[in-house]
């Protein structure tokens, strides 16, 4: 199908052979009918934001689908990683029965990775599945969660631990609604962008380490650039390991030890870039110990991280703590804890590590 968007946009496909979609990146899209071809028409549409996002853009949004939908209705949720749970995602799910919604009707999550991530969940278990869209508002979610099919909720002991994968029919990232990010959220972002080169592409590391102060200043070219690249490296992951039965796991990269800083600390205490930056400091840091890094190459992550204004010493929880939240990622097997780590700057793998090293690397870091 031909799209016609404005010429300074531009199109990364998640290639999933009947399942595959766009990823539409560029300014002004919420506004452009055209962004949302892909989508099938039907007779309701349903957009789901928060309370922060919604004042902004979800007129806009809601103006631009009434030429694809006869109806077009709004659901608010709270707002915050603390909300990421069963009783939020029921809101969707009543607002939806209320609405009468039926197996045709498209959900669209407007708003960052949480009101994606709930959304596509609610788009997944909703009559055994409904299609959705993803428009992300915030850089986070438009060079990460918004791409790839994984939806969810958190547990009180687990980050993401309830879910399902449930892909979206389009990804709209329209780049103007970064200007009303705040600077903290827009730094958390950057911990994603950071996460592609360490672990699939070592010149885009070291483009991000020239352009960090730019992207911090929200330049159009470099975050244009950030947002692209980042979106045909997960692009080229997802299309080779849709389900994260082996490659997509490198995506990872510092959540292991994220999640558990997450879960300790209290959903949303610590913003999820934030977390996942400091991992990103100790997954290196263990990779060095382990002799599969060059520990100027670990430092030379750790630095910038620190550039880009993220933490990178973690909570001082104690390593006993550390190793029983982390024995609950996803990627542990028969309660053996395995990271990401990198063994040179553009490639990762998997692989369990002694426990000795890495309660070496939590005492080195941990304040």
């Amino acid at each position: 199908m031909s799209v016609r968007l404005p010429t300074a946009s531009a199109t990364v496909t998640i290639d999933l052979g009947e399942r595959s979609y766009p990823i539409h990146i560029g300014a002004g899209l919420i506004a452009e009918p055209h962004a949302f071809d892909a989508v099938p028409a039907s007779a309701l549409a349903v957009v789901v934001s928060n309370t922060t996002v919604a004042p902004l853009y979800a007129e806009a949004l809601m103006r631009t689908l009434r030429a694809r939908h006869r109806r077009v209705e709004l659901i608010v949720l709270p707002d915050g990683e603390a909300h990421k749970d069963w009783a939020t995602l029921n809101l969707i799910f009543d607002g939806l029965l209320r609405l009468g919604a039926d197996r045709k009707t498209v959900l669209y999550a407007l708003g960052g990775g949480v009101v994606g991530d709930m959304t596509g969940f609610a788009a997944a278990a909703f009559m055994r599945g409904v299609p959705f869209v993803q428009v992300p508002t915030t850089l986070l979610a438009q060079v990460d969660s918004s791409v790839g099919g994984k939806t969810g909720i958190n547990h009180p002991l687990g980050k993401n631990m309830i879910g399902a994968f449930h892909q979206p029919v389009a990804v709209v990232a329209d780049l103007d609604v970064l200007a009303t990010l705040p600077p903290r959220e827009l730094r958390a972002g950057l911990a994603e962008v950071i996460k592609y080169g360490p672990i699939a592409d070592a010149d885009f590391l070291a483009w991000t380490e020239t352009q960090v102060d730019a992207l911090l200043a929200r330049d159009p070219a470099a975050v244009t650039h950030a947002v692209r690249r980042s979106c045909e490296i997960k692009a080229q992951v997802v299309g080779r390991d849709e389900r994260e039965s082996g490659l997509r796991a490198i995506l990872n990269f510092g959540h292991t030890f994220g999640h558990a800083v997450e879960a300790g600390l209290g959903y949303g205490e610590w913003l999820h870039g934030e977390a996942v930056g400091c991992g990103m400091v100790m997954a290196a840091a263990l990779s060095a110990k382990l002799g599969l890094l060059a520990q100027a190459d670990a430092e030379r992550i750790a630095r910038l991280i620190q550039r880009a204004g993220l933490p990178v010493r973690g909570p001082a929880f104690g390593a006993p703590r550390w190793l029983e939240l982390m024995r609950l990622d996803k990627k542990a097997e028969d309660g053996e804890i395995r990271f990401v780590l990198l063994d040179r700057l553009g490639h990762a793998l998997v692989r369990a590590a002694p426990d000795t090293a890495v309660r070496a690397v939590i005492d080195a870091h941990c304040a």
